[in-house]
């Protein structure tokens, strides 16, 4: 009414509308505020894991390069291929560089956060671990996600194709390296001799001399011939069409004449990668269905399919570790107390080492038949895991003892003795 004044309204109405008003409010506040702790840890995340993965897959593939340039080199690679190959080799690199890309992101947000003093502020308003934990939890799951599309279709994908360019260059490079009237030795133990090389028709006048066995030598004469490959079987064949055959044994020579006769070529020079042939697949290139089946038909008691569970397991097994190490950064890093000197990178390299430790001794308890695959493989996971959930409640308790709490203080106590902090100390 006209008649009343703000004060006499607030007077009347007052005593009713406020406890509505706060109410509303503070619902209001309960459901924006976890949205805005869930996108702003998460925002605050993402910086550090992409400069980290840049950082760390650029280190990798360039120890993983090494091996390659005898190939690149030899076979003459051009930009584009190599562009391709670079492409190709990325998923076997995310394997290894995203669980620790995530450890990295989280450790260094959250030590952020404690340097400015915002976890003092968070917890000062009532927000404890618990209620950070579910922007980590989303962002280890997202990492975890990819982790395991890049293990189980872009790293099988990504080896057959890299193996099939690198089929196809050297391929052209027998055929565009062959010279009419000249002898060519880059076919393994095998010489080839063209007298007239017709693009369209083929070589004519075909001379080859097989030496892969040296007690019984081949010398192959043919009127013409063609070189065909099958990328998709990474074989290289070269079919010759009347001739003869000449084989030497001893003091015994036979001589075999042919209409055609199929003879399959064996790449010579950089044909091997560390210790795998630069065309063989292997099991990097193979889906888990086919990991599976291959297994199976194997024996899953034999070597063989041991060793193709083994594969089966690691690339999921890899995937939920990178979870649980991302998890297991956030208590890592809300132990660091005021004044301390964080050690969380050191901590956090040691729990990393530690997990693939674990790892590679599952592969080992799986290969002596110790333990089963499945057991074996997952076990790591599962001490990850117990270990992550022991940390987050101790963390969440605010414990100022524990294990946990004297292992975080006797890490301290040694890094604050290594000559760099002291000298950050001086400065």
């Amino acid at each position: 009414p006209d008649g009343y004044t703000s004060e006499a309204l607030l007077n009347s109405y007052g005593m009713e509308f406020r406890p509505r008003l706060l109410l509303h409010l503070n619902q209001l506040r309960n459901n924006i505020m976890p949205f805005l702790l869930l996108t702003y840890l998460t925002t605050e995340m993402l910086a550090p894991f992409f400069a980290s993965l840049v950082i760390l897959s650029g280190v990798l593939f360039l120890s993983k390069m090494v091996p390659f340039l005898d190939i690149v080199f030899d076979l003459g690679i051009g930009f584009a291929d190599f562009l391709r190959l670079c492409v190709y080799m990325t998923p076997n690199l995310l394997l290894f560089s995203l669980p620790m890309t995530s450890m990295l992101a989280v450790i260094l947000c959250f030590s952020r956060l404690s340097n400015d003093n915002e976890i003092m502020a968070l917890k000062a308003a009532g927000i404890g671990v618990y209620r950070m934990l579910p922007s980590v939890v989303l962002f280890a799951f997202s990492v975890a996600l990819l982790t395991g599309f890049s293990s189980t279709m872009l790293m099988p994908s990504g080896t057959v194709a890299m193996k099939k360019l690198l089929f196809q260059l050297a391929r052209e490079k027998i055929d565009k390296g062959m010279q009419e009237k000249r002898f060519s030795d880059g076919i393994g133990d095998m010489v080839l001799y063209v007298d007239r090389i017709d693009r369209d028709s083929g070589w004519q006048g075909v001379y080859v001399a097989d030496m892969r066995n040296e007690e019984s030598p081949v010398t192959i004469l043919a009127k013409t011939g063609r070189v065909e490959s099958r990328p998709d079987q990474m074989t290289l064949t070269l079919y010759l069409n009347d001739g003869s055959m000449h084989r030497t044994s001893g003091e015994t020579t036979q001589t075999i004449s042919f209409k055609q006769y199929a003879l399959s070529l064996f790449l010579e020079g950089p044909k091997v990668i560390g210790t795998k042939a630069a065309t063989e697949i292997g099991k990097n290139g193979m889906t888990q269905q086919e990991l599976l089946a291959k297994a199976k038909s194997s024996g899953l008691d034999t070597p063989d399919g041991i060793d193709f569970l083994i594969e089966y397991h690691e690339r999921l097994v890899l995937a939920v570790g990178c979870c649980m190490l991302t998890i297991i950064s956030l208590p890592l890093v809300i132990q660091v107390r005021p004044g301390e000197r964080p050690a969380w990178l050191p901590f956090g390299l040691l729990i990393y080492i530690f997990y693939y430790v674990l790892v590679t001794a599952a592969k080992v308890v799986s290969e002596s038949g110790f333990l089963p695959v499945a057991r074996a493989m997952w076990l790591p996971d599962v001490i990850l895991a117990l270990f992550t959930v022991y940390f987050l409640r101790i963390t969440a308790a605010e414990s100022s003892g524990g294990l946990f709490r004297r292992t975080i203080d006797f890490g301290y106590g040694i890094y604050g003795r290594m000559p760099w902090a002291t000298r950050e100390v001086d400065e």
